[in-house]
């Protein structure tokens, strides 16, 4: 059996509804009924009522499960939640951990984010179960995030300059990660997850442009007014550090780097940005 933890997110709805697909049965934890609801049409999804920070449901949770996919929001709290996790699958016999990480990953990171993922890696491997790290970059669908001063304005806001980024769809997210969930031969592996081509967000925002059929222009951004537009949209403090802090790495070029291990994985090329665009045109336009 298999359990998903953040089963309605961005992320962890797109491997849920793929493995469904295949006809794959796994439990998905989830803290509400409405939280579940946006499971309901997921036939081989079974959501179990836990909280990552109450052992016990996640004991429960645990009961039965070989392996487990690993992902929670990057809060203040991630990095203890995922420890207690990796240490309640261990308890519960859990095989295999399919652990949801980020591109360059690393203790002595100055952004917190790639921090707690290798703390969390680091104690995966020491556990003694099998494991793959999903390493991912900065997902095509962030970009969705933008809608609104697109739709308004024609732009897009981030401080970030020329540097590219290999953003990745989050569908070959999925895709890599269902193929690590049934079966054994990405054990103890970890994957670089980026898209085909690196992008500045000056030619994001052209793609975009092209792609509904006006002009879209990038706008620099200094950190600080980029932190202060978010605490005003209600963004969690350290999160909203915590992007900052993303962001300043992306500008360093640290972002840009180009991996195979999409195709590698799946046999199928990474999708490109176009071809996102073309799929998601329409909640842009």
């Amino acid at each position: 059996m298999i359990l998903l933890t953040g089963a309605t997110g961005t992320v962890g709805f797109e491997v849920a509804k793929l493995l469904d697909q295949k006809g794959v049965s796994a439990k998905a934890l989830v803290r509400s009924p409405e939280a579940a609801e946006k499971l309901a049409g997921l036939s081989h999804i079974i959501p179990v009522m836990g909280d990552l920070d109450d052992a016990a449901s996640v004991a429960a949770a645990l009961a039965g499960v070989e392996t487990a996919f690993l992902l929670t929001k990057s809060s203040e709290r991630a990095e203890s939640q995922q420890l207690d996790f990796v240490a309640a699958a261990k308890a519960a016999g859990v095989r295999h951990i399919v652990k949801f990480s980020q591109v360059h990953a690393d203790v002595a990171s100055p952004v917190r984010f790639l921090r707690y993922h290798a703390v969390v890696e680091a104690a995966i491997k020491a556990s003694g179960m099998t494991y793959t790290f999903l390493r991912a970059n900065l997902f095509m669908q962030e970009m969705l995030a933008f809608r609104e001063p697109i739709r308004q304005q024609g732009r897009i806001f981030a401080p970030i300059g020329e540097a590219p980024v290999s953003l990745v769809d989050v569908r070959d997210l999925a895709e890599v990660a269902v193929a690590a969930l049934t079966g054994t031969e990405h054990d103890n592996k970890s994957y670089d997850l980026t898209g085909p081509e690196a992008l500045s967000h000056a030619e994001l925002a052209d793609q975009i442009g092209r792609a509904i059929g006006r002009r879209i222009e990038h706008v620099q951004l200094a950190p600080e007014q980029m932190r202060q537009i978010m605490l005003s949209y209600q963004f969690p403090e350290w999160q909203t550090d915590g992007l900052i802090e993303d962001y300043a790495h992306y500008d360093r070029g640290e972002a840009a780097g180009i991996s195979g291990d999409v195709e590698r994985v799946t046999g199928k090329k990474a999708r490109s940005f176009e071809v996102f665009l073309g799929d998601y045109a329409d909640r842009l336009r």
